[in-house]
């Protein structure tokens, strides 16, 4: 996991980054800027470092895994490797964020180049270099004055506990592609520009991604093909997800036969899983484990997405939590209309 309660800013360039097809410009800062007060230290590291709180991890890529052809890359290398290349590094940063911001949606905004010390990752002490961009403003009065005379001021700046966009470069596992942590509040306009077209990264090969990936796989399974092959009711799809997610709640380790036989069961829907999971893995471009480690942070994620509701029209929300057997599906001829039927001991 991730600790940055004992990290300094040791060096940050900072630039604004405009959108050329929208006629932004790029201005460049002339040198690093001073960081060694206190309370701005404070505000930098609150700012840049809070909102990491994913355990979610990625690496840099490229075509045929050549890590030396991605430009983020080679210039977080030099920089680790040289001091003295810093700011220069942060200019072919903010150079290249322009050109992969070519979408007229993207806005502009501040661009700044951190390098940090004192990161904890998994009992390691590592250095880092983040990158950050800031693309909104919000408004704040200032009341100045003395003596009983004050002034009210409107001003716009950033708010240190929101941050738009982020990555931190941490240094380790460099001939892997780095360990990387990413903050990306995006609008679904900018379609991911800044972890594909600007970084270029993957999902890191781990314990969280396969997770989250079969877990994925699943839901996606019994929403669009489960109905399509077989005589399901939305109860039984619940069910079935609900099963799948008390699965991996209740194991550490996975094991796709288990799971199949334990969740899925029948022999005709199982074949119909692995068919799907085969053109699932190859249309999402995601790598399918049938045997790995049981990430809880990436099952507590995921649960957050299979829905467990049973929702009739506008009238009423049913939450299916237990027993799938409590819960009979009819028809009722005289009335022309569908019914659920539940069983139960007692009410609350």
């Amino acid at each position: 996991m991730l600790n940055t309660s004992q990290a300094v800013i040791q060096q940050v360039s900072a630039h604004f980054v405009g959108n050329v097809s929208n006629g932004d410009a790029l201005v460049l800062g002339d040198a690093t800027v001073n960081v060694a007060d206190e309370k701005l230290q404070d505000l930098l590291c609150t700012y840049f470092l809070s909102n990491f709180s994913s355990p979610e991890f990625f690496a840099f890529t490229f075509s045929n895994d050549d890590f030396t052809l991605n430009p983020v890359y080679q210039f977080v290398v030099d920089m680790l490797a040289h001091d003295d290349a810093f700011h220069e590094n942060s200019i072919h940063l903010a150079k290249h964020l322009v050109g992969a911001s070519q979408h007229p949606n993207i806005k502009a905004g501040d661009f700044y180049v951190a390098s940090i010390s004192g990161i904890v990752v998994d009992e390691k002490v590592v250095n880092a270099i983040g990158i950050f961009k800031s693309e909104n403003k919000e408004t704040y009065l200032k009341l100045k004055g003395a003596k009983g005379k004050f002034t009210l001021q409107a001003d716009e700046g950033t708010n240190v506990r929101k941050l738009d966009k982020g990555c931190l470069i941490l240094n380790m596992d460099q001939n892997a592609g780095f360990k990387i942590c990413i903050v990306d509040n995006a609008n679904a306009q900018e379609a991911q520009f800044w972890k594909q077209s600007f970084l270029n990264v993957k999902p890191w090969s781990d314990a969280f991604h396969h997770t989250q990936n079969f877990m994925s796989l699943t839901k996606h399974y019994v929403a669009d093909q489960l109905e399509e092959e077989f005589s399901v009711s939305r109860a039984d799809q619940i069910d079935l997800l609900n099963r799948s997610v008390n699965f991996f709640k209740n194991r550490e380790q996975f094991d796709q036969r288990e799971f199949e036989t334990e969740v899925l069961a029948d022999a005709d829907v199982i074949e119909s899983f692995r068919k799907f999971g085969k053109d699932y893995a190859q249309n999402f471009n995601v790598d399918i484990e049938d045997s790995f480690e049981i990430s809880a942070q990436a099952v507590k994620r995921q649960a957050r997405v299979f829905k467990s509701v049973l929702k009739l029209d506008k009238n009423f929300h049913v939450y299916i939590h237990g027993n799938r057997e409590l819960i009979e599906k009819g028809f009722d001829e005289v009335t022309g209309k569908h019914y659920y039927k539940i069983y139960f001991d007692q009410e609350s």
